[in-house]
């Protein structure tokens, strides 16, 4: 079996080793639009050795941010400051990813630091604006309630995914990834705990994944058949009643039919309450059920931060990526760190090479 430093190839793509950069959210933009900030943030994750990147979720339209300040892709001139990213990353040897996103009933809330807290934003607030969910249920009593998707909606805004892919490929990126996890707009379709719907989106299994499949329709057709192709998903929402990892492995095997390459399997966030203790791998769990179920390749996520954990996870086929998120913001340099406990050879830039 392959080891975390073996290459792995996925359609034309081949990443240099199987540690990737989590999407993980910075909140530090303005209207959308990629800065100095994204450049050194990702770009020091690509020289610190990482073999994919993935740039954090950037909404399709201005109300599917999470924030006010995240990043966007809803317009063209969002084009060119992400290809000084894409263009960096690609030099140092690492292949660069998106997650395109919209976040449905979380959207609209506030950074979670300074004076923000991650609270919903005020109504009064310039910065507020109205939110739209699969069904008119608020996240928390805390959030603000959104409007229910009619059919015209629907179609907007898988057409604006749609969009937004094209404008990935513009900017550069070689991996795409569709954000369906963690109780965001995709997610709130694939769960009973947020939609309540009753016409064809809602109800039976079928109809709950509906809106996913033909979102991933839309793009298939305006992303290369020979670039990888992602879907982030909560496999679980770790409560009673919601969605659950079976469904996972089920929506795993139609996903690929539609012309998914890898599954990468996150969990919860469709719920501020959730019954489970969280440990170092414990979303390996859904990561190896997706892959052995449903025949695809999958990354894992959750709390890795031991070069032999994730070698582990690797060698004993239960991911084929291990996506690090706060353990890359800890530490940049993580890959070359754990090349060296490995006791392999590590990607070094050469403008470093006097240190290793």
């Amino acid at each position: 079996m392959p080891g975390l430093f073996d290459p792995l190839t996925i359609k034309s793509i081949t990443l240099r080793n199987r540690i990737g950069v989590s999407p993980m959210c910075q909140y530090s933009y303005e209207d959308g639009f990629s800065n100095d900030w994204q450049l050194v943030h990702l770009g020091a994750r690509a020289a610190g050795g990482a073999g994919l990147v993935i740039a954090e979720a950037t909404a399709v339209e201005p109300a599917g941010r999470i924030t006010p300040y995240d990043a966007g892709l809803w317009d063209d001139d969002h084009i060119e400051p992400l290809k000084r990213v894409t263009d960096f990353v690609k030099t140092q040897g690492a292949v660069a990813g998106i997650q395109i996103a919209h976040a449905g009933r979380k959207a609209c809330v506030g950074r979670p630091w300074a004076e923000d807290y991650g609270k919903p934003v005020s109504k009064d607030d310039p910065r507020w604006w109205p939110i739209v969910a699969p069904s008119a249920i608020a996240f928390s009593p805390e959030h603000q309630t959104p409007r229910e998707m009619n059919l015209e909606d629907v179609r907007s805004i898988q057409n604006k995914f749609k969009e937004a892919a094209k404008r990935s490929l513009e900017a550069g990126f070689q991996w795409l990834e569709l954000h369906s996890a963690h109780g965001y707009l995709n997610h709130e379709f694939l769960s009973p705990l947020s939609n309540q719907r009753k016409d064809e989106y809602g109800g039976s299994f079928e109809n709950r994944i509906r809106f996913l499949l033909e979102t991933v329709d839309k793009i298939r057709p305006v992303w290369p058949e020979n670039l990888p192709f992602s879907v982030r998903i909560s496999g679980t929402d770790w409560v009673e009643g919601g969605w659950s990892v079976e469904e996972s492995v089920e929506l795993a095997k139609k996903l690929k039919d539609h012309g998914v390459d890898l599954i990468d399997c996150s969990s919860g966030g469709n719920t501020p309450k959730l019954g489970f203790a969280a440990g170092p791998g414990y979303q390996v769990p859904i990561s190896e059920a997706v892959r052995k179920g449903a025949g695809i390749p999958t990354a894992t996520v959750g709390l890795i931060t031991s070069p032999t954990h994730a070698d582990e996870l690797i060698q004993n086929g239960r991911a084929d990526i291990v996506l690090l998120g706060r353990e890359f913001l800890r530490d940049a340099y993580w890959p070359l760190h754990a090349a060296r406990e490995l006791g392999v050879k590590g990607d070094v830039p050469s403008q470093y090479l006097r240190a290793f």
